[in-house]
């Protein structure tokens, strides 16, 4: 399962640094297009309305994408070194991975298999056991 886990890993890496890079080049679409309407437009009164708008639309894309990238970014850090929270935010990182059909939907159930299985729990050590009643 160690390898399982390192591939998760791997996989996780890649798909919330693809998130990141996403942030960015919407961060440099929204500055680009601002500058050119700023230019463009001149003193048009239009202008000074529209950039802030595009401004905030571009701000709060960007943001969103990197709330939802940088997570995997760290457990996949977290699932390479074998750290014990890692588990935990692979469960939940994995849930959430599920509404983002296709590949995240594929990434999620690839790793609730792989973070669920008996294999991995004793992997991770005790302290990631779960209580069993």
């Amino acid at each position: 399962m160690r390898k399982h886990v390192q591939i998760l890993g791997l996989l996780n890496l890649v798909w919330g640094c693809l998130g990141l890079l996403g942030a960015l080049v919407v961060m440099l679409i929204f500055g680009g297009v601002m500058g050119l309407v700023g230019v463009i437009a001149g003193g048009a009164p239009e202008a000074a309305l529209a950039v802030p708008i595009l401004g905030l639309i571009g701000g709060v894309v960007f943001a969103l994408a990197l709330l939802t990238s940088l997570p995997s970014v760290v457990l996949g850090y977290g699932l390479l070194k074998l750290q014990p929270w890692g588990r935990i935010l692979g469960i939940i990182i994995s849930a959430l991975n599920l509404l983002a059909f296709p590949f995240g939907t594929a990434l999620g159930i690839y790793g609730l298999w792989v973070l669920l299985s008996d294999e991995t729990i004793t992997l991770f050590g005790s302290w990631s056991r779960p209580v069993r009643i």
